[in-house]
């Protein structure tokens, strides 16, 4: 006996995935509605900054003796904020979080941080210690 298949010959040929092509008889369709605009850099400052600085700060108090820079002041969304945050670690090459308010970077990294805000249209301060 053979284990070749059967044809069916009443089978449905397969659908290609994709678009259909439907017609209308409506004369005036309803036009497509952009999407509305977003910075193009999430991690660059929003209209609601300002000229407010922005301060880089040194803490190590609560870490166990880990220092940590510190970066608040930001006028921006959460989602603006994980993105500085992303970009920093990037840039820098190290962790961080971002915690309420304010965005945390490991080490004492507090001139390079300024510098990458600065690039970054921000009015950046280093403060404290």
């Amino acid at each position: 006996m053979s284990k070749r298949r059967a044809k069916r010959p009443n089978a449905a040929p397969a659908r290609k995935a994709g678009p259909r092509l439907v017609y209308s008889t409506d004369p005036d369709p309803v036009p497509e509605q952009a999407p509305p605009e977003s910075p193009r850099n999430p991690a660059a400052p929003f209209a609601l900054q300002g000229t407010q600085p922005v301060l880089v700060r040194l803490e190590r108090k609560g870490r166990k003796g880990k220092t940590v820079s510190i970066i608040s002041g930001i006028k921006s969304p959460d989602v603006g904020k994980r993105a500085l945050a992303k970009y920093m670690k990037d840039k820098l090459g190290c962790g961080g979080a971002v915690k309420g308010a304010e965005i945390e970077i490991q080490g004492d990294q507090r001139q390079r941080l300024v510098a990458l805000l600065k690039e970054l249209g921000y009015r950046a301060k280093s403060g404290g210690h």
